[in-house]
């Protein structure tokens, strides 16, 4: 698997997230995709960004790094700085209910709904949620080989 990288984008006390429907599960992620060969994974979450959500972001700092299977997943706090929400143009985007690799719709979601809802990785929104009423650590969150109950991977 190749590594993938995410954005943590927050406004007016809601959180930027793709909602999913796959393979009859709904589930909630953070914007993002795998990193390409040749980018790095902050260049990554700005293309990703601009293809799921149609908005041009300024990253912030990586807050964390989360291992799963071997692979790293890297989460920016992000500002939109361009752009329209919800005019992402990935081919993702185009997907129907009944597509293999199911769909995707960007979505609002309240923080305080962060860790009641389906969000993955489940460690991610308990993240965002003690940021959010404690501020982030100084230092990157690091979590290796983190199993599946706790992010929902």
């Amino acid at each position: 698997m190749k590594p993938r990288a995410a954005v943590i984008l927050i406004q007016n006390d809601k959180i930027a997230l793709i909602d999913r429907y796959r393979q009859g599960k709904h589930y909630l992620v953070f914007p993002g995709g795998k990193v390409e060969p040749g980018e790095t994974p902050a260049q990554a979450a700005q293309r990703e960004t601009k293809e799921e959500l149609g908005l041009q972001v300024n990253l912030g700092r990586m807050v964390a790094e989360v291992w799963y299977q071997g692979t790293p997943q890297y989460y920016f706090l992000a500002e939109a700085s361009g752009g329209r929400f919800g005019a992402g143009r990935g081919e993702e985007l185009n997907r129907t209910l009944n597509s293999k690799k199911g769909t995707y719709r960007p979505t609002w979601l309240k923080i305080e709904e962060i860790t009641s809802q389906p969000v993955l990785p489940k460690l991610m929104a308990q993240q965002v949620m003690t940021a959010c009423k404690h501020g982030w650590p100084e230092s990157t969150l690091v979590v290796t080989d983190v199993p599946p109950d706790v992010t929902g991977w």
